[in-house]
């Protein structure tokens, strides 16, 4: 596995146009990627996620099987004059977890459920919870499943933090995709280390080709 950090140029026309359509973004990472192995493989596939570390600097961060060529991505939306991407081998990190570890931790995901319009409906639909204690709900309630446990504050609330809640509209094919996404900060503990590192390397959640689903973790201070 494979962990890239992108710096994407905000001022060019071809970044404003892959920052502006998830669909967009999720093709040119796909063409990153000679052999199709190398994007998605043995229960593993690629997880994009983009951040805004400082007021107008976004980073695509992108965990993969194989690594990518993002030539044509600093071609379309970086600095082709200066080093835009950097990858690192992933596997270090993935084999030193152990249980009981704390890590910080940021996920961007798709808080959603499944259910019918109404009553009279024959077949589900997701639905994405809009209200932020249900999106906080939705990753406290299902950490289990992935090997870990929000880890808890003095006051005895989850160590949790919600920002970038935003719902995302955008063309795919013929159709529309309707997006809710939520950006969570926060400490967890390990509990898990096998499904630990499957969430590490397959993702949380819906939405994965659109940029949900990484989550990355660094030290806990």
């Amino acid at each position: 596995m494979y962990l890239t950090r992108f710096r994407v140029n905000t001022a060019r026309r071809g970044a404003r146009k892959l920052l502006g359509s998830p669909q967009a973004m999720h093709a040119a990472i796909r063409a990153a990627f000679a052999r199709p192995e190398d994007y998605d493989r043995d229960g593993t596939r690629s997880l994009w996620r983009l951040d805004n570390p400082a007021l107008a600097t976004v980073h695509l961060y992108l965990v993969s099987p194989g690594r990518p060529d993002l030539t044509h991505l600093v071609e379309q939306a970086g600095w082709p004059t200066t080093e835009t991407w950097e990858t690192r081998d992933y596997d270090p990190l993935l084999d030193k977890l152990r249980e009981q570890q704390r890590w910080a931790f940021r996920l961007t995901a798709n808080p959603s459920h499944s259910g019918r319009k109404n009553a009279d409906a024959k077949e589900t639909q997701r639905f994405g919870y809009l209200r932020e204690h249900e999106q906080a709900d939705w990753l406290v309630n299902r950490a289990a499943k992935h090997g870990f446990t929000i880890a808890a504050q003095q006051d005895g609330q989850p160590n949790l933090r919600l920002h970038k809640r935003q719902t995302q509209t955008f063309n795919r094919g013929m159709g529309t995709v309707t997006l809710v996404t939520a950006s969570y900060d926060g400490v967890l503990t390990v509990t898990d280390v096998t499904e630990f590192r499957r969430a590490l390397t397959a993702g949380i959640g819906h939405g994965k080709a659109y940029g949900c689903g990484l989550l990355t973790v660094a030290p806990a201070t």
